[in-house]
């Protein structure tokens, strides 16, 4: 059957929020919380799962939040995992992450950034493509500035930082691979 929470609509006011926490403890890890949709032993497809923010008919919609908490004294700030699943036969599914359009105004930048850290190297970014393990051709990577339909178009810029007091800028490689059969 069907199982619905949620708080009622209200007419002149905020409608009622709704919580779902786990309680704190004093011992062994936190207690977990899992949303999962339905499973489908047929030729249908598994269950949806959909977090959207309230819309602001007049004025700004609702953020969406996905985040860890931060780490204590020792140890690490819990990892986030943005992942489609493996598929046995066929493609797996597509993740995409973008901000929507705009009909009046700019659209919404998209940031991807590693945070800054006090010891050791800096952690990577790595944007790599899909191997393919047949005779079809491995994923393409693409980066294109933005179109300026009236003026001009955005820039593109890939560039080392510069260097601290004692070293050297980093290194810029552009090489295509080697190739066991052919160019």
């Amino acid at each position: 059957g069907l199982v619905m929470i949620g708080s009622g609509a209200a007419t002149k006011g905020r409608g009622g929020s709704v919580a779902l926490t786990v309680g704190s403890g004093t011992s062994g890890a936190g207690g977990y919380l899992r949303l999962e949709a339905g499973r489908s032993d047929d030729t249908a497809t598994g269950g949806a799962v959909t977090m959207e923010s309230g819309e602001g008919s007049a004025t700004t919609s609702g953020s969406v939040k996905i985040k860890s908490a931060n780490a204590g004294t020792a140890g690490a700030s819990g990892m986030l995992v943005f992942s489609s699943g493996t598929a046995s036969s066929g493609n797996s599914g597509l993740v995409m992450i973008g901000s929507g359009a705009a009909t009046k105004g700019r659209g919404g930048s998209v940031a991807l950034t590693v945070g800054s850290g006090t010891s050791g190297a800096g952690g990577y970014l790595r944007l790599e493509a899909g191997r393919s393990d047949d005779t079809a051709t491995g994923g393409a990577v693409t980066m294109e500035s933005g179109e300026g339909s009236a003026t001009t178009s955005g820039s593109v810029k890939i560039k080392s930082a510069n260097a601290g007091t004692a070293g050297a800028s980093g290194m810029l490689v552009f090489s295509s691979g080697t190739a066991s059969s052919g160019n």
